[in-house]
């Protein structure tokens, strides 16, 4: 993918900034989109807080020394902005491919049916013809909070000198500031902080579970579901990440956990190539249990139990230590 130019993207789109169509978008935890129809004396509002705040932020720092590196690089330094990859991001990628490609399923929301607390950001699209007389668009997204609602029930207007009732069941304050940009397959980072809270995406976390799942796979013959991924299962694991920290891969072999799991009498499964199967994450949880001897039976009682934590003792004294 060429290197995108959030520069070159600023001042085409000042060139055009009256000519584009916007669509408004909802979205909730769970990243699905729903659509939302605003009023037409809303459009240039609606373009300067999403679309023009952002364009004219690049430009007019562009003069000021602003630059834009790789989100990989980021350091919080001042005067920068980052990008990467949308294919990176799974959530953001899943959020626009539902309005890209999902459209026509997509609900208009209603705080009666889906409840404005579970919202998690608001998304406007910007449509306008490209120069090959195909239609182009770009995103811009921001973060919502429960606090950025009031209820007309519980909500009072000024108007005037008087304090009057709300006439619209549901107010939303739209907060000020750049802070993420969908353009062509990549994404701009303005703000830091509210991007990660926005996708939810942290990086360095993303770079342990990737090389814990390459780690997996080359000391285990692992079985998916067409379409499932390792990588994907254990994304927003962190437990299970950070359990695999503690553990020696491939210390114990794949026969022997295997049997470990008989002797357990849990049911990992394998499949006519002897890959053990992972379905979902209950499966990876087993398997990262097995591979952290969390199980074990009571000689005492011969029940058997999952260990939440262990404490590693020291030695008895006058015994040498073990292994």
């Amino acid at each position: 993918m060429p290197e995108f130019d959030v520069f070159q993207w600023a001042n085409n789109i000042d060139e055009i900034k009256n000519n584009v169509s916007v669509e408004l978008f909802l979205f909730n935890k769970n990243y699905t989109p729903y659509k939302v129809r605003y009023s037409d004396v809303l459009m240039q509002a609606i373009r300067s807080l999403f679309m023009l705040e952002a364009v004219e932020y690049v430009i007019k720092e562009a003069d000021k020394g602003l630059e834009c590196r790789e989100y990989e690089l980021s350091d919080g330094e001042d005067k920068v902005i980052y990008r990467i990859a949308l294919d990176k991001v799974g959530r953001a990628e899943t959020l626009i491919h539902l309005i890209e490609n999902e459209y026509k399923d997509i609900a208009y929301f209603t705080d009666d049916e889906y409840e404005f607390k579970r919202i998690k950001g608001i998304v406007a699209k910007f449509s306008y013809p490209g120069e090959d007389g195909s239609q182009k668009s770009f995103y811009i997204a921001k973060n919502l909070t429960a606090s950025a609602a009031l209820k007309g029930k519980l909500s009072w207007e000024l108007n005037g000198e008087s304090f009057e009732p709300l006439t619209a069941d549901l107010a939303i304050k739209v907060p000020e500031g750049n802070e993420t940009a969908i353009v062509d397959g990549h994404i701009v980072i303005f703000n830091q902080s509210k991007f990660e809270k926005l996708f939810q995406y942290d990086f360095k976390q993303q770079l342990i579970s990737e090389q814990k799942a390459k780690e997996l796979e080359d000391a285990y013959k692992l079985s998916f579901p067409e379409g499932l991924t390792l990588n994907a299962l254990l994304e927003d694991k962190k437990p299970l990440v950070k359990k695999l920290q503690s553990v020696e891969i491939g210390e114990m072999t794949q026969e022997q956990l295997l049997d470990y799991a008989d002797e357990m009498q849990l049911e990992l499964m394998t499949d006519d190539d002897n890959k053990i199967i992972i379905m979902d994450d209950k499966d990876l949880g087993m398997f990262v249990n097995l591979l952290s001897e969390d199980y074990f039976v009571s000689p005492v009682n011969g029940r058997r139990y999952e260990i939440k934590s262990k404490k590693l003792l020291d030695e008895p004294e006058g015994e040498p230590p073990r292994g």
